[in-house]
């Protein structure tokens, strides 16, 4: 491993918190080699975007206050942020752009302009698809804006079993979703049956 991708995993691991979001970043990179499989990309790149593309979601670094919570723009933070963190962790500087513009493209909604960009965005999504998006949504209740219930949890899964996987660009990214969809799928499935008279 080189210097600068120990130093960026020792910084994510040390501000990743509330502690659980730390595995992401590495789920998120391995998908995105495997999203990325057979494709000309620049993998330092796509490494550093993975790593630092939710800076603005972690504690002590998003707003504590729930109005300001409401209105942050994480991955706006992000994109500020990482230049700096790149630098301080010796992060090639002609590089750093397309970092930042990764970052910036990574939302399902977003477009983005380059291949790592494409990548990112790609696995990210597979990220909110499957067992691990159930993880990842259901630990939110009572922490986050979003999901005051586990109704709202059912919500926003069923929402992204619908909206997302029409979203992936690469081949290889619908591939790696389909068995993702059908875990989803069956966990909804079941959630139902189970969640009778009612889930709140």
């Amino acid at each position: 491993m080189s210097d600068f991708r120990a130093a960026i995993e020792t910084y994510i691991a040390r501000e990743a918190r509330p502690v659980e979001k730390f595995g992401h970043q590495p789920r998120l990179y391995a998908l995105a080699v495997r999203v990325g499989e057979g494709l000309e990309y620049d993998d330092d790149v796509v490494f550093a975007a993975a790593w630092l593309h939710d800076l603005g979601v972690f504690f002590g670094h998003r707003p504590e206050n729930p109005q300001e919570l409401a209105r942050w723009d994480n991955v706006k933070y992000a994109a500020e942020r990482a230049p700096a963190v790149l630098a301080e962790c010796g992060f090639p500087a002609d590089k750093a752009n397309a970092v930042v513009e990764a970052i910036r493209a990574h939302l399902p909604t977003a477009e983005p302009s380059t291949m790592e960009g494409t990548i990112l965005r790609d696995a990210d999504i597979l990220e909110q698809l499957g067992a691990i998006a159930v993880l990842r949504t259901g630990c939110k209740v009572g922490r986050d804006t979003r999901f005051a219930t586990f109704t709202q949890v059912a919500e926003s899964l069923r929402s992204a079993l619908l909206k997302l996987p029409p979203l992936l660009k690469l081949e290889t990214s619908r591939t790696l979703a389909q068995p993702k969809i059908v875990a989803l799928e069956m966990f909804l499935t079941s959630l139902e049956r189970e969640a009778q008279p009612a889930l709140y």
